[in-house]
């Protein structure tokens, strides 16, 4: 699988990324043996997860994993902290938090280190400048070998890679963002990715298939067993079951009949090539899901479809985006 640096740094990982939102929850030890065996030997490097996938579950399952199944060196470990089970307070960026969840994925994680680590949400009542000096001490400590943020708007990642450069002393910069970004997702090519690639940010897009909806698997109903189907992450594929999204993927099914490939496969290529696009994390419930990701690693769009796909997902971005005399 090829490799990109991720933003300005040096580390290298590859271009798809393993998430673990279903690990230890919907997906079993097996299964997710299974899926990091076969993510491994396609020449995945880029697995990620947080402290609150499965309270805690889907770190502790990873970690069972490493060394006794795939060598830890030959795996990036990203994960996340900052999220919190309060319905008062949603996410805890203060540095005595983060430190304290860090330490707990360590040991659940069965590593002195990871190699990525963000923070996973925007923590309003937190100074940023404390949230960033947890992760400076994150990284002199040797506890993680480099940070990102995960769901920032575009102000936000601004304020927060330009405090690191211009804060006195050695500061450790951003090397990535974590965002949803898919064809029926592009918000954040209003200000975040113009923001990142100007900051030397690379992007981690989540959920690259609309949430599983881009698959085609919703266009007659919803299967049993699917997200949707479920009582718990019913709401979270909903929003992309409108008339919008169906035209979407109406369009990236026709496309993929034309290639006879998979929808899964046009709209996860889509997104991997994106500008400023590191690695697209998919997060599979199954090992032939994973399976039939990893296929697309010899699939390039046409440049004509790429464009027929721009339009028919093409979100309205006016003023300020726009010059204001082209209004």
């Amino acid at each position: 699988m090829e490799q990109r640096h991720l933003g300005r740094t040096g580390l290298r990982v590859s271009r798809l990324g393993l998430g673990t939102l279903s690990w230890a929850r919907d997906t079993g030890e097996q299964d997710a043996a299974d899926q990091l065996k076969a993510f491994w030997e396609a020449g995945g490097t880029l697995v990620d997860t947080a402290d609150v996938y499965a309270d805690g579950g889907a770190e502790y399952q990873l970690g069972r994993l490493l060394d006794g199944l795939v060598p830890r060196r030959d795996l990036v470990i990203a994960t996340k902290a900052g999220s919190v089970p309060d319905p008062d307070r949603r996410f805890d960026a203060s540095r005595g938090h983060l430190l304290s969840a860090l330490d707990a994925s360590l040991e659940r994680l069965g590593t002195d280190h990871v190699d990525l680590w963000h923070v996973h949400a925007f923590d309003l009542t937190t100074p940023l400048d404390e949230t960033l000096q947890a992760l400076d001490i994150a990284v002199s400590t040797g506890r993680t070998r480099y940070v990102g943020v995960s769901n920032f708007c575009g102000w936000q990642l601004a304020k927060a890679a330009t405090w690191q450069l211009a804060a006195p002393g050695t500061r450790t910069r951003l090397a990535s963002t974590q965002m949803e970004y898919s064809l029926l997702q592009r918000g954040v090519e209003r200000e975040v990715l113009p923001a990142a690639e100007d900051l030397g940010v690379g992007l981690l897009p989540s959920s690259p298939l609309g949430r599983g909806v881009l698959t085609g698997k919703y266009r007659h109903g919803t299967p049993a067993g699917s997200r949707g189907a479920s009582e718990m992450l019913a709401p979270f594929v909903a929003p992309y079951l409108d008339d919008t999204a169906s035209r979407i993927v109406d369009a990236v099914a026709t496309a993929a009949d034309g290639l006879a490939v998979t929808p899964l496969q046009v709209a996860l290529a889509w997104v991997r090539d994106r500008p400023g696009v590191v690695a697209p994390v998919v997060g599979a419930r199954t090992s032939q899901q994973l399976a039939e990701a990893l296929s697309v690693e010899g699939l390039s769009l046409p440049d004509e479809i790429c464009r027929a796909l721009d339009d028919v997902s093409a979100p309205v971005h006016r003023y300020p985006d726009q010059d204001w005399s082209e209004l």
